[in-house]
């Protein structure tokens, strides 16, 4: 008998919809509320975002907005991704309690762990960039400021700056959970992550050159990271990936003869 219970929910597919909509108002909901909250203390969020910058500054130096109403999308646009992370436990919440019914018990195992998992990796990159990339970038693209050359730091471009940065980081951080679940699929190995490490570089080098503005700091700062990330996704592999116990040829023959 196998192990794996079938789905428990076998609803007709109307229903699933009707659930579904559900939900997604529940979501909704949940990040409007969340964006009200936020914007209510916009200027504190944005004060504690642009702090690794500000320290860095040169002592009088501000940011600025270009445009009358620059300031105030600005906020709204910060308040709307606070609420949006603020509302995620809800968001999550939500998603699990759709898909958790359609799946097999040894799915739900794994499912709920990943999320979980999934949200905490996120966090940990978001704020490795915020305490550890973050004063490092900006000092250097400081730098090029001389007596002749004033940086004028716009909020907006700031904005856009850093919550790339953040998003960018946290999405790095689940290189470790993504290879070791796909080492538990079966799908590589770990004798493949080793071979190809070489390969895993220069792939890494490509992504951070995308993933960050065109200067050789931000790729650096980023490409170091995710390098020491794939060496512990060899290491989370081997540590929580069970190998099948292999018999040798010895004992195989010995049990053969015992048989007969």
């Amino acid at each position: 008998m196998s192990d794996q219970t079938e789905p428990e929910d076998k609803r007709p597919f109307i229903e699933h919809l009707e659930e579904l909509r559900h939900r997604l108002i529940v979501c909704f909901i949940a990040i409007a509320i969340g964006f009200v909250v936020c914007f209510a203390i916009k200027e504190w969020l944005f004060h504690i975002l642009s702090a690794p910058l500000v320290a860095v500054m040169e002592p009088g130096e501000k940011l600025i907005y270009t445009g009358l109403p620059e300031a105030f999308f600005t906020y709204m646009k910060l308040a709307f991704l606070a609420g949006v992370v603020l509302s995620s436990p809800v968001i999550i919440y939500q998603f699990w309690m759709f898909v958790a019914p359609g799946l097999y018990t040894t799915e739900r195992r794994m499912l709920l762990p990943i999320l979980l998992l999934s949200s905490l990796f996120f966090i940990s990159g978001a704020m490795f960039g915020y305490f550890v990339v973050f004063p490092i970038g900006f000092q250097y693209f400081l730098g090029f400021g001389t007596d002749t050359i004033r940086p004028l730091l716009s909020m907006k471009e700031y904005l856009s700056l850093a919550t790339t940065f953040l998003f960018a980081f946290g999405l790095i951080f689940e290189l470790p959970l993504v290879l070791i679940f796909l080492v538990k699929l079966g799908v590589i190995s770990i004798e493949f992550l080793q071979k190809q490490r070489k390969f895993a570089i220069l792939i890494i080098f490509i992504v951070a050159a995308i993933l960050t503005p065109p200067d050789v700091v931000s790729q650096i700062l980023m490409a170091i990271p995710m390098m020491i990330l794939y060496e512990f996704s060899i290491i989370g592999a081997k540590i929580f990936v069970r190998r099948p116990v292999r018999k040798n040829a010895a004992e195989t023959e010995e049990h053969s003869e015992t048989d007969a």
